[in-house]
């Protein structure tokens, strides 16, 4: 997939199987503006690792946590980021590292992290293969089957369903499930539901919709819920002036 928004130009391309389990995708976005605006980016439930340049020969790679509430981002004109979105369970199978510090914030990595540098960010498609091919180099333990059904219902669901039908359809309890969304993630998991669901809201507030499609209990609790992820009413989301969020802006239209 791939569009330009305003000033922001956007490509975002899927993995093949066998890394469809711990990776959601890889994508580049480049902003051609030289306005100084800040950013927000919203939770959505995935730890990332970023490749990001400049045209004054700015580059940092750093990784980041899962987002719990809305994160600033400084602004970045004439900037360009590459970058692998994951699963949380890469966290386990693929860094080999907890992410439970890295709630809400980021950590500056090694310029040289996983072989990669300055010259990747010329051209996206290399890169792609490049990050598929270092990933598959380093994932070689078998994922848990309860871990990886785990993810794979809560994802299906949309965020649809309550950690007791989680106990009731993997057979792992949710004092273990909760242990491991501690270690690994630094949250619980009825938390990570209620990001998922959040960010399975996106689309239809994107498109105007403030009525809630998912299983909110009722509106009021759904508007409570986007401004605790967002920071705004659903309306204020909805407007999305000067592309402040993100996610938003990428994000295709109907």
């Amino acid at each position: 997939m791939s569009f330009q928004a305003n000033q922001l130009e956007y490509i975002c391309l899927k993995p093949d199987k066998p890394l469809t389990s711990v990776v959601e995708s890889i994508w580049m976005v480049k902003n051609h503006s030289d306005e100084e605006k800040e950013g927000v980016v919203v939770p959505d439930g995935k730890i990332d690792l970023f490749l990001s340049g400049d045209e004054n020969g700015k580059f940092e790679i750093f990784t980041s946590g899962i987002c719990s509430v809305p994160v600033s981002k400084p602004p970045f004109p004439k900037t360009i980021m590459f970058a692998i979105s994951f699963y949380p369970i890469a966290a386990e199978y693929i860094f080999k590292q907890s992410f439970a510090e890295l709630n809400n914030i980021k950590k500056v990595l090694p310029a040289d992290y996983w072989g990669f540098s300055r010259k990747d960010l010329v051209d996206f498609e290399k890169f792609y293969q490049k990050a598929i091919n270092i990933i598959s180099s380093i994932s070689h333990e078998e994922i848990d089957n309860r871990k990886r059904e785990l993810f794979e219902l809560i994802y299906a669901s949309k965020g649809e369903i309550t950690v007791k039908e989680l106990e009731q359809k993997v057979f792992w309890s949710s004092r273990q499930k909760n242990r491991y969304f501690h270690k690994w993630l630094g949250l619980t998991l009825k938390s990570y539901i209620n990001i998922i669901r959040f960010s399975n809201s996106l689309k239809q507030l994107k498109n105007g919709d403030f009525y809630p499609e998912l299983d909110y209990a009722d509106q009021s609790h759904f508007i409570r819920e986007v401004k605790k992820f967002s920071g705004v009413k659903p309306i204020v989301l909805n407007k999305n002036e000067n592309d402040r969020f993100i996610q938003l802006s990428l994000m295709p239209e109907k």
